[in-house]
């Protein structure tokens, strides 16, 4: 029996991967599924432009599995191929957007540098100081929570007992090996086979007796646009030097993020707005689009807590003295995109028995001294 805490994207895909291969599996989730950091409004980007070089095996893996994932899972698409622009205004980010171009290229990542003339035949929108862009044609956007339900949804039908509002207080021992999970109602569910630890934001607190894990936790802001007329947003945009993300929603209206941050309350569980934040992401955004100019914010979510990672990319391993409990944390506002390569191998490692040698670099080990 695989047990799994954590009912994101990661927690329902990997109990789909093993009850397919003819595991038996029960996940438990705090809340509902995708009620975390897979969850929230509108479509999260699948990106692998611009990102950490250890992640990039990873997402040319995931690249390849999302545009059929939906035939997988069943369900309608939920994956959009638009591609993502890195825009760039300042003259000392141009060298590294170069070498950023053939770096990506080179893990079969297909990226170009993009001249002044070239970026603005791709977005026409964009304000007179921006200089270049990096292009990422096979990059998009999909459905978090519809992708996260899809693989429960699928996980139940495969066999998985997925058990909602069983919130974990802690991991219990016996000779320092884990036995059992201690919920909050004072159940304790045996650990008779492997053990996942995939709560993202809850991952830190569950592993502490063992591991001081260099993440934390922060609620990310997401703003969400009233429906406009004209968007002059055409692709998945990011910005080298300001916090910033643009996605088009297919109702016509804007997201924008980028990682400006919420007040988070530990007591309610919920995050609040800041109104200067929200005021300097849509300034950002208008700065950048000038057609934007006046637009209208019909939501800002901060109820989402993300875990990040002291740099920059997650931390993937086994509990010290466990090698029956592996968990993963740290993802940083971008560990979706990489999500269905991930889970796989998470899947693979607990069949096999073996660490795949692509998770390598995600050990907790790279922060050794020495």
């Amino acid at each position: 029996m695989t047990l799994i805490i954590g009912g994101g994207v990661y927690g329902a895909a990997v109990a789909w991967h093993l009850a397919t291969r003819g595991e038996a599996v029960t996940l438990l989730e705090a809340n509902t599924v995708a009620s975390g950091a897979s969850g929230g409004p509108g479509r999260r980007g699948v990106r692998a432009n611009c990102r950490d070089h250890r992640e990039l095996p990873l997402m040319a893996r995931a690249r390849r599995i999302w545009p059929t994932l939906h035939q997988q899972l069943g369900t309608d698409p939920l994956f959009e191929q638009t591609g993502h622009l890195q825009l760039i205004e300042r003259p000392v980010d141009l060298p590294r957007a170069e070498t950023r171009a053939a770096l990506q290229s080179r893990f079969g990542i297909p990226t170009a540098f993009l001249s002044e003339a070239e970026m603005r035949e791709l977005e026409p929108g964009v304000a007179p100081f921006v200089r270049a862009a990096l292009h990422c044609p096979g990059d998009g956007v999909a459905f978090h929570a519809h992708t996260t339900k899809a693989y429960a949804e699928n996980a139940v039908k495969a066999g998985v007992t997925i058990r909602e509002g069983v919130k974990v207080e802690r991991l219990v021992t016996r000779d320092g090996t884990v036995v059992a999970v201690a919920t909050g109602d004072g159940e304790e569910i045996p650990v008779t086979g492997r053990l996942f630890i995939l709560a993202n934001a809850g991952v830190r607190s569950l592993i502490a007796p063992w591991l001081d894990l260099p993440t934390w936790n922060l609620a990310l802001q997401v703003l969400v646009s009233k429906p406009l007329a004209e968007n002059p947003v055409r692709h998945l945009v990011g910005h080298a030097s300001r916090t910033l993300s643009l996605k088009r929603e297919p109702d016509g209206r804007l997201m924008i993020s980028g990682g400006r941050l919420g007040r988070w309350d530990h007591a309610t569980g919920r995050g609040t707005p800041i109104p200067e934040e929200i005021a300097a992401n849509v300034a950002d955004a208008v700065a950048v689009y000038p057609g934007l100019e006046g637009i209208e914010i019909d939501a800002a979510d901060t109820d989402h807590l993300e875990a990040d990672s002291i740099d920059g990319i997650p931390v993937i391993d086994q509990l010290p003295g466990n090698p029956h409990v592996i968990y993963a944390a740290g993802w940083t506002g971008h560990g979706w995109a990489i999500a269905p390569a991930v889970t796989e191998l998470l899947a693979q490692w607990a069949l096999d028995d073996r660490r795949p040698e692509l998770l390598a670099p995600f050990s907790f080990g790279r922060f050794a001294a020495g």
